[in-house]
């Protein structure tokens, strides 16, 4: 009997042990759920680490980081190319008003992550992106009038980029493109310009008018000239040969018209042909 009792009391402590463990392991198993000491850093992101609140000096990249639990702390920071798109407007050396959307693609310095979230914080958009972006338009369009604006945009769009990159990596953010999306004047000197190209357009149709009249008025000009200088040869080359040849021609016409039968009534003298014109001289 007591062979029996000790064996019952093995075979309970072998399940109170077990009991235990199990109990053990469910409760670390909570405690790491709790805990998290686990962070995982997504393609296109960095880890900025914290400890107790102070930014540390190297950032977490991609893929899975341990992390000691309640005294770090690891802030996701997105390094993908952003797009920003802003509203802008400056006036030109003339003095014209301008207003334009200009389109920014930017992303912060992956290894700068880090530096970034300690100084500016995630709002590095409102906080510098666009004040810069107002600052350098107005900076480089007072460079140049407004006319200059329309007809050297190209020039003005690279001026702009390159400014506004010196401008930004100083706040370890990079200027992948940069590009102006609407770009326009106010309705007064859009009116005006309107006009300009109208008038532009008449005076252009003017002088094309006029340069076609003067054409046809030196093609007429030619043209009698020709005329009066073909009457002057023809009137040199008639000489009392040639009188005589195109009487004789016109004798020799009529006579072979002739039928050989004089009119029955008569109005005047019969027609006479002169037989001694044929002759040579």
């Amino acid at each position: 009997m007591k062979d029996i009792i000790d064996i019952s009391d093995n075979r309970w402590q072998g399940v109170k042990k077990k009991l235990k463990i199990a109990i053990m392991l469910f409760g670390g198993f909570i405690a790491l759920l709790i805990l998290n000491p686990f962070v995982i850093v997504g393609a296109g992101e960095r880890g900025v680490v914290l400890n107790f609140g102070a930014v540390q000096d190297y950032v977490f990249g991609e893929g899975l980081h341990l992390r000691i639990p309640i005294v770090q702390k690891v802030i996701i920071m997105d390094v993908k190319v952003h797009k920003s798109q802003t509203d802008a407007e400056a006036a030109s050396k003339d003095l014209q008003d301008t207003h334009s959307t200009i389109a920014v693609n930017y992303h912060i310095l992956p290894e700068k992550a880090n530096w970034v979230y300690q100084n500016i914080g995630r709002e590095y958009k409102e906080r510098i992106i666009d004040p810069a972006v107002q600052e350098v338009v107005k900076a480089v369009t007072a460079r140049y009038t407004a006319v200059e604006l329309i007809t050297q945009r190209e020039k003005v769009r690279t001026e702009i980029m390159d400014l506004l990159k010196k401008r930004l990596i100083a706040y370890n953010i990079v200027v992948d493109d940069f590009s102006i999306v609407n770009f326009k004047f106010s309705q007064q000197f859009t009116q005006a310009i309107e006009a300009k190209q109208t008038a532009e357009q008449l005076a252009l149709k003017a002088q094309r008018d006029l340069e076609r009249i003067k054409i046809e008025a030196e093609q007429k000009i030619t043209q009698a000239r020709a005329e009066a200088e073909a009457l002057r040869l023809q009137k040199q080359n008639v000489t009392p040969e040639l009188v005589k040849l195109r009487m004789i021609e016109a004798s020799l016409k009529a006579i072979e018209k002739w039928d050989g039968h004089l009119p029955k009534v008569t109005a005047g003298a019969v027609p006479f042909i002169d037989i001694k014109s044929f002759e040579k001289d």
